[in-house]
């Protein structure tokens, strides 16, 4: 797939703001700083579609940008960064689970995680739920550039062995630097085949 044009269409802070229309999410999210406006600029080949911060916790609403016309590309608030006050990290708990669990629009969820850290486990703990509650996922290793070949099979190789004590079937899984371009051919690629299939 190649994505000819990328623009924002709006920003919503309660799942009923949130586009209208019959076209298909597919959304990413992450813990604070994981690496997700870096990656939503390098799949759109367009440097200042998401800002990117060195600010963790800058996103704050559920943002959609309309793709080709055909689909939307959804950037989801941050998890887990401990500088927002506890009212606050309960406010974006509460959106990110509205959406993710009730929001019929979502096609498709990438879960980022970085990819240079042992399993989190509040990203283990959001996973797990993801599986309860039966939202197609996939996972995405960000900051692969930091990392060499073998520390990167490595991390990759723990994932897959702490999924795997507590799932049969492990969610499709894809490795990707914003820094480098790394992953965008094999993300854009399974988003299509998502549309199309799913």
């Amino acid at each position: 797939m190649q994505i000819r044009k990328a623009e924002f269409k709006c920003s919503s802070g309660a799942v009923s703001q949130v586009p209208k229309d019959a076209l298909r999410d597919i959304a990413f999210i992450g813990r604070s700083n994981v690496g997700k406006s870096s990656l939503i600029n390098m799949l759109t080949s367009h440097k200042g579609l998401a800002k990117v911060s060195g600010t963790p916790g800058k996103t704050r609403l559920i943002n959609h940008f309309l793709i080709d016309e055909s689909w939307y590309l959804v950037d989801l608030p941050g998890y887990g960064y401990a500088r927002t006050s506890k009212s606050e990290r309960e406010g974006f708990s509460k959106l990110i689970l509205d959406y993710v669990l009730r929001c019929e629009k979502l096609h498709m969820l990438f879960v980022l995680v970085d990819s240079r850290l042992e399993p989190q486990k509040i990203d283990l703990r959001f996973i797990e739920m993801l599986g309860e509650n039966g939202v197609p996922f996939g996972i995405i290793f960000t900051k692969a550039d930091k990392l060499s070949a073998s520390q990167l099979r490595r991390s990759i190789e723990r994932y897959r062995t702490v999924l795997g004590e507590q799932w049969e079937s492990l969610p499709e899984m894809f490795v990707s630097s914003g820094a480098d371009g790394r992953g965008r051919e094999e993300i854009l690629d399974y988003i299509a085949k998502c549309l199309i299939e799913c």
